[in-house]
């Protein structure tokens, strides 16, 4: 995982692959993805049965404008 302080930081960076731009996402956005149940509960002991599947990531992610190839699971 690599952190940069712009997006013109990261599209500068020698290991930028252009093919993978459309995963690019802003703290903002990502503070927005990991909000959701299925990242705040991963430690409850009835996770698996309830929160996980990828349906409410898939919808967020909708909502925040990734409609990428790179966000399809």
């Amino acid at each position: 995982m690599h952190f940069f302080r712009s997006e013109e930081h990261l599209r500068n960076w020698a290991g930028f692959d252009k093919e993978k731009e459309g995963g690019i996402i802003s703290l903002s956005d990502l503070v927005k993805l990991t909000s959701i149940d299925h990242f705040r509960k991963r430690l409850e002991p009835d996770y698996i049965s309830h929160y996980f599947g990828i349906g409410e990531s898939m919808k967020k992610l909708q909502e925040i404008g990734k409609r990428d190839p790179y966000w399809s699971p």
